[in-house]
């Protein structure tokens, strides 16, 4: 196989050439060979697309950081193959592309299916902690842990071959690649656009998913206005694999009933390029602007500028964690309150938003300066965003170093005391 190109992902077909093409997606940690049990079935009436997350199943290391990123390198892997129209399939981290491809790009999507899918998956938090985790001792707590998380107790026991092998899928993926998955998972949340999905769906869930269950599922199909519920008993998150058969019936009944490409009576073939089943919702088309012809406009004044707060809380959330703001935000009174805005405009809307230094430096400059100043309830937060931000145990370790000898032996002697804590705490895999 050659070289995946870094805006592109890599891929497999099967089935008939001349069929309508049907993509299926993975959930993180897996590999293309999650929908093996599918594909005969599905092949029989599609032309079946599998792809690989990047750095999974030996694809080439491209650490794709939204889920944004990983649809449009989709897209661009089925624009060179001359796919514009498809069905979708996606399973966790795959069923949320399904969902930024109906949001984003409805005119490609025919019929949609998300399997152990949520609009939102956990907390921001859990899945930034989990590439701290992973950052620190690699994917082997991720990958020894991945059966409890993926499949009921009983068919963990009873089927000990497939155990392993996800258990290898999970540690031989790239850990840059699963750690920009885990920011991907922990920014996805689109609960407040649901209603704008168009294409027929079928939601699909085990009845005994600890991840995303029966509860997320039907928030999606409560969001969604053409979707409809299916459980699968006796399944856990990776349903496909654990309930096979089950599976396969219901993806090729919704695919069958809720998709229907045209026939060509020329060639006498399904083509790739089909046209919608339904209309497809789209936006109102928007008026175009008027031009103005005159002196150039005068810069806006500053009660027109963008409002900082919003960019500051997002980037406060995303550095601190959700539960740090959140109890930080709910101390605020009519006496702070001022307080609080000020931080969140200036220091997060302002300075932690410039582009001249990247989170990792902002991190370390800050360490040094709370070390300085000897503020060691403040540096407890900030060596837990350090982490989140992509520093390492050793690279704080080496800050605080270099901070001993310009802020003194003492002022870090209390730094490494609290930074070791916390480090304990943030990176001891849970069981």
């Amino acid at each position: 196989m050659s070289e995946t190109p870094p805006n592109t992902l890599q891929y497999r077909f099967d089935g008939p050439e001349d069929a309508p093409v049907l993509i299926l997606g993975p959930s993180l940690g897996t590999t293309w060979h999650m929908w093996d049990r599918q594909v005969p079935e599905l092949a029989k009436q599609w032309r079946v697309f599998r792809f690989d997350l990047p750095g999974h199943g030996g694809a080439p290391a491209h650490p794709a950081g939204s889920v944004s990123d990983l649809a449009a390198r989709l897209l661009v892997t089925l624009d060179g193959l001359g796919v514009q129209r498809f069905g979708y399939a996606g399973c966790a981290l795959g069923g949320a592309v399904g969902v930024e491809l109906a949001l984003r790009h409805p005119e490609r999507l025919a019929s949609l299916a998300l399997i152990a899918a949520s609009p939102r998956f956990g907390t921001a938090d859990e899945f930034r902690q989990r590439g701290v985790i992973v950052r620190t001792n690699g994917l082997d707590p991720m990958a020894r842990t991945s059966p409890d998380r993926w499949f009921t107790a009983g068919f963990a026991a009873a089927q000990p071959a497939i155990t392993d092998w996800a258990v290898q899928m999970v540690r031989t993926t790239d850990p840059g690649c699963y750690i920009a998955a885990c920011e991907a998972l922990a920014a996805f949340d689109v609960r407040a656009e649901l209603a704008r999905v168009g294409a027929p769906t079928l939601v699909l869930v085990g009845s005994d998913d600890q991840v995303t269950g029966p509860a997320e599922a039907r928030t999606l199909v409560a969001g969604i206005p053409d979707a409809r519920l299916a459980v699968v008993p006796g399944a856990s998150h990776l349903v496909p694999v654990e309930q096979p058969a089950a599976v396969s019936d219901l993806l090729v009944r919704h695919f069958s009933t809720a998709w229907q490409p045209a026939f060509d009576t020329t060639t006498g073939r399904m083509p790739i390029l089909a046209p919608p089943a339904r209309p497809v919702l789209a936006p109102p088309p928007q008026a175009a602007p008027i031009a103005e012809i005159g002196p150039a406009a005068a810069p806006p004044r500053a009660a027109e500028r963008p409002d900082r707060y919003d960019i500051g809380l997002k980037v406060r959330r995303e550095v601190l964690g959700d539960a740090h703001v959140d109890e930080e935000l709910a101390r605020t009174d009519d006496f702070s309150g001022d307080f609080q805005d000020f931080l969140t405009r200036y220091a997060w809307g302002e300075i932690w938003d410039r582009p001249g230094l990247d989170r990792r430096a902002r991190s370390c400059v800050t360490l040094t300066a709370l070390v300085a100043g000897g503020h060691l309830e403040e540096l407890a937060s900030h060596v837990r965003a350090a982490l989140r931000n992509g520093l390492t145990p050793d690279e704080i370790k080496e800050v605080l170093l270099q901070a001993a000898v310009y802020c003194g032996v003492p002022a870090a002697g209390s730094a490494f005391k609290v930074a070791q804590q916390v480090i304990r705490e943030e990176t001891t895999p849970t069981e």
